[in-house]
């Protein structure tokens, strides 16, 4: 039986597992489902379309599920679905998605979201990502996995962060972060290789200088962006220990609509 404090307003039809945590005063609506050892802090409010995984950890004053802030929202059957493992701190706010976007807001497993982070309708939130305090995602953005945003960062609608790729500080995203590639300022310049991520997370010496290398060919030769993307194809050709992570840059590149942080 689920753990729910008396002063906790739980509706009938929401689905919560058996270990599941409920504070005080928090607020559960009827087409929520929360995964096993899940817990909901004081006065959070869980409501639309929520699927909810398993071991997150919910903390007081979270709004999750909550309406989009979009005026083309018309009342639309969407939904938010979050995955397992993953922390959300105070005031955080997760919307569900919009019928022109899809209809699902999509955050992953084993994040990290600090306090007062936003991530609004139709975003795609990959895994393993840390998104600190304030942190602001507009409808429609994508993170890859093992996105680092450092605070106050905010990432324009329809935005791209490839995997791995880091934002400092108080960040202005208003184009695509390729992979790997650590930014800064407003607007967001390139100002790097995301080598010691990559060191953390077990990637060799030997892709790590691969990955400088491709670096340096889209940021440091002077080529343009398709130039670039047709030196770090043959690059991936002669370093196999780094192809995959390679065609990943420049398919992301290629792929790009609103062209990438330069």
């Amino acid at each position: 039986m689920a753990r729910i404090h008396p002063t906790a307003l739980v509706d009938p039809a929401a689905e919560l597992a058996d270990d599941v945590e409920v504070g005080p005063y928090a607020i559960v609506g009827p087409q929520v489902r929360v995964g096993s050892g899940t817990s909901i802090g004081a006065h959070t409010v869980i409501s639309g379309r929520t699927t909810i995984g398993r071991s997150n950890r919910i903390f007081p004053h979270a709004a999750i599920g909550g309406a989009p802030q979009d005026k083309k929202y018309a009342g639309e059957d969407t939904e938010l679905t979050i995955g397992d493992g993953n922390t959300i701190r105070e005031f955080c706010t997760f919307n569900i998605g919009t019928a022109q976007g899809g209809g699902v807001t999509r955050v992953g497993s084993d994040n990290w979201v600090m306090a007062y982070a936003h991530v609004a309708h139709d975003c795609r939130v990959g895994d393993h990502c840390i998104l600190a305090n304030a942190v602001t995602l507009a409808g429609h953005v994508e993170l890859g996995d093992w996105v680092i945003l450092g605070g106050l960062t905010a990432v324009h609608q329809f935005c791209r962060v490839g995997g791995h790729a880091m934002a400092g500080g108080g960040t202005i995203l208003v184009q695509d972060l390729p992979p790997f590639v650590i930014c800064n300022g407003n607007p967001a310049a390139a100002h790097g290789l995301n080598s010691e991520g990559l060191k953390r997370r077990g990637f060799s010496a030997e892709a790590i200088s691969a990955l400088r290398r491709a670096y340096k060919a889209l940021y440091k030769e002077g080529l343009t962006a398709a130039e670039a993307c047709e030196r770090v194809g043959q690059m991936a050709e002669e370093a196999p220990v780094a192809a995959a992570d390679l065609h990943a840059l420049v398919d992301f590149v290629r792929s790009s609509t609103r062209g990438i942080v330069r």
